[in-house]
């Protein structure tokens, strides 16, 4: 059997870029060295993109190979998918230091110049990169990758993607994808009523709070996670976020206590894990899923942890499977990024990457 290929000791930059933040992580000698996510409102355009770009670390603008996959494409300022993908490969192409790969999932590594032709595999093939990742460390196994804006379900069988659905729009019919997170999902979204005060309240369909300010006052939402700006455009202290819970049942914030405005944000996060919960166990029905523990990552990989317990399965986090290649302390954002540690990793290993044009 030939030799496994020594991994590259120049840096590999992989790239995840969404319609909300901007994910990067650096790979040198096949261990990921730094991690850093980024907000960006890529509705505005590419534009917002550049600025986010000059805002990262010095190592994230270095001559580098680059791995990138997205989301962004997605997002209202492109005509449509296709259009996204080809825009952001552009982007990608024109401002990355170095040689630039695009991760199309089961097509896989391709250049920049194929973007546009190969657009259905390149869009959104983020969740397929943590997957195929999580695959070379177990055999069989549920991805969950809770993130600020939505959840990927995966199975894993024969240490491969096993997926049914592959475009956003068949995993939102298979469950695999399920459009909720723990920053920016607006609360309308988990319910239409809420218990308080002893009676049942039906919600004001508004945009006045999300599952940010929930997890906010339950203690879960790490800060650092916490980047996006509150529906009110207002700070994110207790005070102001009892606020906005207040507000979607048409209150303010002095009729009710402190314990109140915890139970309330108790439910909607009931109300969030509910479907979940239905998702995965539907795919955790499947004969190929018999006692596969779920794999778990994201800014809200607690809410997956409780999911596991939901459905009465082990969980193993993401950072464990992989820590044998993460190096240094602190290295805070590898499971919210799990995406770009993927294609990094992914392209690292990938001898066709390494091999650099002469």
């Amino acid at each position: 059997m030939p030799a496994s290929p020594e991994p590259p000791t120049s840096p590999v930059i992989g790239w995840d870029l969404g319609g909300v933040h901007v994910k990067a992580a650096l790979v040198v000698a096949g261990r990921v060295r730094e991690v850093v996510q980024a907000p960006c409102p890529l509705w505005r355009g590419l534009p917002a993109l550049d600025e986010t770009f000059s805002t990262l670390p010095d190592w994230a603008r270095g001559e580098a190979d680059h791995a990138v996959t997205m989301t962004g494409e997605l997002t209202d300022c492109f005509a449509d998918r296709t259009d996204g993908v080809a825009q952001l490969s552009g982007w990608a192409a024109g401002h990355l230091a170095g040689r630039v790969r695009l991760y199309a999932g089961r097509a896989g590594f391709l250049e920049p110049e194929a973007a546009r032709a190969a657009a259905a595999d390149i869009a959104s093939a983020n969740w397929h990169a943590t997957a195929a990742l999580a695959g070379r460390a177990i055999g069989q196994a549920l991805l969950v990758d809770i993130g600020s804006t939505t959840a990927d379900l995966i199975p894993i069988v024969g240490g491969l993607p096993a997926a049914t659905g592959y475009s956003d729009a068949e995993r939102l019919e298979t469950g695999e994808l399920v459009y909720s997170g723990v920053v920016r999902t607006p609360l309308v979204a988990l319910c239409m009523h809420a218990p308080f005060g002893g009676r049942r309240t039906a919600l004001m369909a508004e945009y006045f709070a999300t599952t940010a300010d929930i997890y906010r006052l339950t203690g879960d939402l790490d800060a650092a996670a916490d980047q996006q700006d509150s529906a009110d455009l207002k700070g994110k202290s207790i005070p102001e976020t009892e606020t906005r819970l207040a507000r979607i049942i048409g209150r303010d914030r002095g009729e009710g206590d402190a314990a109140q405005w915890r139970a309330l944000a108790a439910h909607f996060a009931e109300c969030q894990i509910r479907p979940l919960h239905d998702a995965a166990a539907t795919l955790l029905s499947r004969p190929d899923m018999a006692d596969a523990p779920l794999v778990v990552c994201g800014a809200g990989r607690f809410l997956a942890e409780r999911l596991a317990a939901r459905v009465g399965r082990r969980f193993l986090a993401l950072t464990e499977l992989i820590a044998g290649r993460l190096d240094g302390a602190g290295l805070d954002w590898a499971s919210t990024c799990g995406p770009a540690l993927a294609v990094g990793l992914l392209a690292t290993d990938d001898p066709i990457l390494q091999r650099r044009p002469a």
